[in-house]
């Protein structure tokens, strides 16, 4: 491979606001790996957020890329699995999987698209210097007949259009807008375009916590909703206490703490197979490796509200910011049935898009 830009190259990145930023190209959020693909003729090289490879994880791409990139280029984008009319996030991990035989089973049932959304090098030119509104042309103009499962991501410069997309676009599983100055060039792991999310809220059940990796002090908490059956299910983490914060709670907690897990509705979370029918901390994955899972039970009988961007499933996708503690809720009243559901929108609508 000889290209103007090699790999590995780490993304350009974006900073959390809370409003849209009036004056840029805006873009759909979407919920899934970042990537960048080399395309050197035959040679196809899909780079990961970290800069490691993805390529064998996704051999339905490598094909796809390679039949509808340009013959030399860089390309940015993300690489999505829709189902069901919107992405899926949970079949989309399930792809990082060390058996070729198992990888190329789900690329023949889920596979995979790619959105493209920049264009960092083109034949033999570099593009990184280039500003972002250039850029975007000469990427739609070698995308412009390009056909599933490679997409050019929509954008526009109209702030409307991103409000209206920020609104109707969660419920294909786009978890909201992105914002990019038309004179940025490209600087690789620079947080330099901007990303508004949703937010909402939700109580909580505390039935656990886990301690902070530099000692006894708190590192997350462990929530829990009851389900329509009366079941506590694990929803997820909240966590980034300042240090103090996390001393205090140590305490704060005590009371509540069990000297087992005995008795707790999580009381089953080290039987893997208890994981198949209630959401429990600790379930194995991929991910985690060797990490201690570990944690501490509490007797579930105080609530916290928390914040939190969307659902994946039945969990929230993103670790969750702590509120305030809500002392007027029972815990039995922290139900799914608090939580917003977004209203449905194709995926098939959103590549559709200007």
């Amino acid at each position: 491979m000889d290209l103007p830009v090699m790999p590995p190259v780490k993304p350009m990145l974006a900073k959390s606001v809370t409003t849209i930023p009036p004056g840029m190209q805006y873009e759909a959020k979407w919920d899934g790996f970042r990537a960048i693909v080399h395309r050197d003729g035959d040679e196809v090289v899909i780079g990961s957020r970290t800069g490691k490879p993805l390529t064998r994880y996704f051999p339905e791409l490598v094909e796809a890329l390679r039949e509808r990139l340009p013959d030399r280029c860089v390309v940015d984008g993300e690489i999505v699995i829709a189902y069901g009319g919107r992405l899926d996030f949970d079949r989309l991990t399930e792809r990082i999987h060390p058996a070729d035989s198992r990888v190329r089973t789900l690329a023949e049932r889920t596979p995979a698209s790619f959105v493209a959304f920049d264009l960092l090098a083109l034949d033999d030119t570099a593009l990184l210097d280039t500003p972002l509104a250039e850029r975007r042309a000469l990427l739609a103009e070698a995308l412009s007949d390009v056909a599933p499962p490679v997409h050019l991501a929509p954008a526009t410069t109209d702030i409307e259009v991103a409000r209206e997309w920020f609104e109707r676009y969660e419920g294909a599983g786009l978890d909201g807008v992105i914002a990019k100055p038309l004179d940025l060039p490209y600087r690789p792991d620079a947080r330099l375009m901007f990303k508004v999310k949703h937010e909402r809220t939700a109580d909580c059940v505390v039935a656990g916590y886990r301690f902070h990796k530099s000692g006894p002090i708190i590192g997350s908490l462990l929530l829990g909703l009851f389900d329509s059956q009366g079941n506590l299910q694990h929803v997820g983490v909240c966590a980034a206490f300042p240090m103090r914060r996390r001393e205090e709670l140590v305490a704060e907690l005590e009371p509540l703490r069990m000297e087992s897990p005995e008795g707790h509705p999580w009381a089953s979370w080290t039987d893997e197979s208890a994981h198949d029918s209630v959401r429990l901390p600790g379930a194995p994955s991929r991910w985690s490796g060797k990490k201690d899972l570990s944690w501490v039970p509490l007797r579930p009988e105080r609530v916290c509200e928390v914040a939190y961007d969307h659902m994946e499933g039945d969990r929230f996708r993103h670790t969750a910011q702590f509120r305030r503690w809500r002392p007027d809720r029972a815990p039995g009243s922290c139900t799914y049935g608090q939580l917003e559901e977004p209203v449905r929108y194709d995926l098939d609508e959103v590549l559709r898009s200007p």
